[in-house]
């Protein structure tokens, strides 16, 4: 497959309800591979809904939702192996020391425990946490157990990822390290889906960007073009504009007058 030619992700007409309330009213999207792609939205608009139907975890959806043209509806997992995830709050096994937790992740994935240990050790070093290899996760500041987790999902090397919130507790020169390896993946042709709250990292780092608003897509394209549709400079501007979020100012101006009374 020419993953630049062939939508490496297809979904057509995506429809997901939880009970009587509609979740994603018609998600359509064609994604090659090499984008990074910012999928962005308020919360409960649908975007951790869309991710966890990609990643197999839920079910019960109405539409086509296509793989590596492998149709997920088929049952077929295999496609798994070739995905990395990093969630937004990720429950980790603390009690395990890293070493172990990283070798546990890279079997699940089908890798050899010996070239597990051995890329583990390495990435950890890389990232600066490499004298922690043999501790245990429990006694891990929130920055390093992130850098565990982005590790985890990079570990295999996979051609999808899905990162929500990955700079939470990172410092600034991880950030950067970050932001670089995201860049080079892409030039590789692996698709990023990149989702945050952080308009700014967003903006920068972004091809293409989607925001999604009520369980529909509302704007797709790049920062410029975004712009373009948009009477906004930013793309915190463009977001509230589309959303329909323009209140901040007032909320703010009265959290600062409770907070001078008596």
């Amino acid at each position: 497959m020419d993953s630049q030619m062939e939508s490496v992700i297809s979904i057509k007409d995506l429809h997901m309800s939880f009970g009587a309330k509609p979740v994603l009213k018609g998600i359509n999207l064609e994604i090659q591979g090499g984008q990074i792609i910012g999928y962005i939205g308020p919360n409960g608009a649908g975007k951790s809904t869309t991710v966890k139907i990609l990643l197999g975890i839920l079910e019960g959806y109405e539409g086509e939702v296509k793989i590596f043209g492998e149709n997920l509806s088929f049952g077929n997992i295999q496609y798994k192996k070739k995905i990395g995830y990093v969630p937004e709050t990720a429950q980790m096994y603390d009690s395990l020391t890293a070493q172990e937790y990283l070798t546990f992740i890279g079997e699940l994935y089908g890798m050899n425990p010996v070239n597990i240990d051995s890329k583990a050790f390495q990435l950890m070093s890389l990232f600066g946490i490499g004298d922690n290899y043999s501790s245990r996760i429990s006694s891990f500041s929130k920055g390093m157990k992130q850098k565990v987790l982005i590790i985890a999902s990079l570990l295999h090397n996979p051609d999808i990822l899905f990162f929500d919130e990955p700079l939470s507790g990172l410092d600034a020169n991880s950030v950067m390290i970050f932001k670089e390896i995201i860049a080079e993946l892409a030039a590789q042709g692996k698709t990023i889906f990149y989702s945050s709250h952080i308009m700014e990292v967003v903006e920068k780092i972004s091809d293409r960007i989607i925001l999604i608003n009520d369980g529909q897509i509302v704007a797709d394209g790049s920062f410029a073009e975004l712009q373009k549709m948009s009477s906004e400079g930013s793309l915190e501007g463009i977001f509230n504009q589309l959303t329909g979020f323009n209140q901040y100012k007032e909320i703010a101006d009265s959290f600062i007058s409770v907070l001078k009374e008596g």
